[in-house]
Parts: C-alpha cells; sequence; structure tokens
C-alpha cells in the first residue's frame, strides 16, 4: 500500500502552477464533479450505502442513444433486474454483426466471417431487425445492418464505428441516475465509414457441404467478477438477446447459434484462462474484453489463435493501431469521441481550474490525456489543468483526496471503475463535493 501512496502523491504530469498548500483548512471546497462512461451508472449506489447522497449533482458522459422502449422491455425479458442498460445495445449489436456475417460467409470458420464484419455494416439495402438480414444474406443480397447502437453508420476500415450518440448522464439523490435530465448528442462523422464493400457472395452451401459446417458458437468474455461487474448485467443481456433473436430467425446456416459464457475478471489472467477454454470448446467468436487494458491483452491471443474478438465497451483509442490480423472490431466508439463530449459538458460550466483523476491503464491514462487536449483547444490554459493518478489496485483513496484538494479545483472529474464510490467517499471526507452532496 505504501507503493500506492508514494505513486499517487508523486503523479501530478501535465499540470501548470499548483496552488500552495494550504487549502484544506475544513472549509467545504465545492466542485463540480464528472464522470464517464466507466462509472457512470446506477449500480454504483450499491457500494455507496450510508452516504445516499455522495453523488448528487454529479454529471458525465457514455454511449448512449435515447433507446426504443421495445428494446428495454426485450432485454428485460432476458434479465429483469437490470438496473440500467449501459452497453448492451452495443453488446446486441456485436453478436447480431457476428451472425450476419457468418450468414454472408457461408461458413463459421471465424477467419471467413471477419472478411464480411465490415462490409455488412456498410453496403447495400438498410435492415435492422436479425429476421431481415439474414434473408438478404440468404439471398445473396448486400445489406447495411443499422441495428440500435450502430444505427446511424457502420464501421469505419479499421473495425470501429464510425459515429456514436452520447448521453449526458445527471446523478440525483439517492445515487441515482435522473433520466429526465439525461441529453443525448451525436458525435463522430458517418462518411468515415468504410466503402469497400464485402467479398462476393458464394453458392448457398447444401447437401454435405452444409453438413460440415459447424454452429457459431458466441462467447461472452465479459466481467462476472472484477471491478467492471457492477457494469456488466446489460452487456450479457444484451449479448444473449441478440443470440435468442438470430435462432429465432433460423440461426445461422441454418443452425442454432450457441452461447458460451465466462468471466474475464475485470483481470488479464482471469480472462486469459477463459479465453483459453473457448479457444478449447471451439467458440469462433468472443464478445469482450470489457476493460481495454484487459482487451488489449487479448488481441495478440486472438489473433494468434484465429478467432474474432468484439469489444463492446473497450474505448481506448490505442486498440484501433494494435496488431490484430483483422479479427479485431468493436461496437464501442474510441475515447476520441467521449473526450470531446466530456470537455463540452465541463466547459458549460466555465471552469477556471480541473482536476482530472485517472486510473493507471490504457482506458484512464488514454481518456485523460484525450480530454486534457480537448479542454485546451476549448480555451483552458495548460496550467488550469491538473493530472492526478492512481494505480489500479489503490484502496485507500485518502491521499488522492488530498491531492484534489491541493490543486484547489472548481471542477474534477473522476475516470474510474467501481473504485469511484471509494474516491469519492474519500473527497466526501476532505469535505470536496458538489453543492447537493455537501448540503447532505
Amino acid at each position: 500500500m505504501l507503493v500506492a501512496l508514494v505513486s499517487v502523491a508523486a503523479i501530478t504530469a501535465g499540470c501548470g502552477t499548483t496552488p500552495a498548500d494550504g487549502n484544506d483548512d475544513g472549509q467545504p471546497l465545492v466542485v463540480h464533479l464528472y464522470g464517464s462512461d466507466a462509472n457512470m451508472s446506477n449500480s454504483l449506489k450499491d457500494k455507496l450505502a450510508g452516504a445516499p447522497a455522495v453523488l448528487s449533482g454529479m454529471i458525465g458522459t457514455a454511449p448512449l442513444l435515447d433507446m426504443p422502449e421495445s428494446f428495454k422491455e426485450r432485454l428485460r425479458g432476458v434479465d429483469p433486474s437490470l438496473a440500467d442498460y449501459g452497453y448492451a445495445a452495443e453488446a446486441y449489436d456485436a453478436v447480431m454483426l457476428a451472425g450476419l456475417a457468418a450468414e454472408s460467409a457461408r461458413s463459421t470458420d471465424a477467419p471467413a466471417i471477419a472478411k464480411y464484419m465490415v462490409g455488412v455494416s456498410n453496403s447495400g439495402t438498410v435492415c435492422g431487425s436479425a429476421a431481415d438480414c439474414l434473408a438478404l444474406a440468404r439471398a445473396g443480397k448486400d445489406f447495411a445492418y443499422r441495428g440500435v447502437s450502430m444505427r446511424r453508420s457502420g464501421f469505419t476500415d479499421a473495425g470501429d464505428p464510425s459515429s456514436a450518440s452520447y448521453g449526458t448522464l445527471h446523478f440525483g439523490r439517492g445515487n441515482t441516475i435522473n433520466d429526465n435530465l439525461t441529453e443525448y448528442v451525436g458525435a463522430g462523422d458517418s462518411g468515415a465509414a468504410s466503402q469497400v464493400a464485402p467479398p462476393a457472395y458464394t453458392a448457398y452451401p447444401t447437401g454435405n457441404a452444409k453438413k460440415k459446417i459447424v454452429p457459431l458458437k458466441v462467447g461472452g468474455l465479459m466481467p462476472h467478477t472484477g471491478r467492471l461487474a457492477f457494469r456488466s448485467a446489460p452487456r450479457f443481456a444484451g449479448a444473449r438477446l441478440a443470440v435468442a433473436e438470430l435462432n429465432a430467425a433460423g440461426g445461422v446456416i441454418d443452425q442454432p447459434v450457441e452461447w458460451v459464457d465466462g468471466d474475464d475478471g475485470t483481470d488479464e489472467k482471469v480472462a486469459t484462462a477463459t479465453l483459453e477454454r473457448f479457444i478449447g470448446l471451439g467458440v469462433q467468436v468472443v464478445i469482450g474484453a470489457s476493460s481495454s487494458s484487459v482487451t488489449k491483452a487479448m488481441i495478440p491471443k486472438i489473433a494468434a489463435a484465429g478467432r474474432i474478438l468484439i469489444s463492446p465497451s473497450s474505448t481506448s483509442d490505442e486498440l484501433t493501431s494494435v496488431p490484430d490480423n483483422g479479427l479485431f472490431f468493436r461496437t464501442a466508439p474510441p475515447d476520441t469521441l467521449q473526450a470531446r463530449a466530456l470537455a463540452d459538458v465541463i466547459m458549460r460550466n466555465g471552469p477556471h481550474r480541473v482536476t482530472i483523476v485517472a486510473r493507471e491503464d490504457a482506458y484512464g491514462l488514454g481518456l485523460q490525456k484525450n480530454v486534457k487536449a480537448d479542454l485546451l483547444t476549448a480555451g483552458m490554459t495548460d496550467g488550469s489543468v491538473d493530472l492526478i493518478t492512481y494505480p489500479t489496485a489503490t484502496e485507500d483513496f485518502g491521499t488522492v483526496a488530498a491531492r484534489v484538494r491541493q490543486t484547489a479545483p472548481d471542477g474534477v472529474l473522476i475516470l474510474g471503475y467501481d473504485e469511484t464510490a471509494a474516491i469519492v467517499k474519500a473527497l466526501a471526507a476532505r469535505k470536496v463535493g458538489t453543492s447537493e452532496s455537501l448540503a447532505g
């Protein structure tokens, strides 16, 4: 623990002049509190028993769209206990795209499927359901899948979404998000979608050729345990819903799609063990991982094994350039888009000084860097944006809270996972919080 505390206390990279000590005078420090996709969730309240208003007034962004109520109802049919729908649409679209690409490829071999992944999101007749899109694929007609999250445009050449929708979320009392205040904004550029058509269709398999095609197996490499487990239920529900709807429409190449459950543990070792199990079971398409750091570690393993990896929630920019043999895709938008949305939300309050607190991993460091750059572009100075990071294993955030207080900000952005609960409690102990949370 001593190492973690020393690390936190020492890191203020990218800061300008830090205000002099003496700000911890016992007086409340009122700030605007901000979050991002990994912590803007109703599930966070379960870790804040005894502090029912500590998140009140916190604002943040997340990839989110004005989701059709019919889709929410179908998700609740899979998991009636859902507290929110974060990344459910992205997980649903990931499975749908894989199934449609396999149908188009006339194969459940992963490298063959991969060749169609980008094309089925961009080329031909627009369709939005498993039944309609599968019918076009079986008939050998090009189509452009427009699902729930990827409703505006398809993949880029690199396999990233070319456009996205973000929600601006507001925590109210009870540490729950006030849906009445949610705003939606589009981001990205549909013109960046790939213009490359998928390969030409081959004849639909029959007879012995068809019998040799094994069923499509989809593995869920998302967290049942670990730092992001509190946010994973909607992703599992979305993926399982897509499997059910593909099967209700006749399956892939006339065979039911098989779902294989797994856990990434928000941890590279756990994810590796699960991936090895998937490979042994013949899983061709893996949905995950959830965190960018785990996904980054899985891409080389996926490429070596000749499987497909589609992440519904990993947003680090650097994933786009990791060598993947054309086998990695994601339905979650890269952080360059979210950083702009976050910077816009922060600048609405006209801050004089912002402190960005981030996890020391691909997600936290990448988003921290991008948000700072966008704040500077928007008019803030280098000396008015302070950066604080913490090791991912940190449990005691007293030193983090002390550093935040020392910087005397009027805006604090937290880029964390479930440990955000411990961070805001540590800030509250130092009398740092929103006007709503400090009022109790």
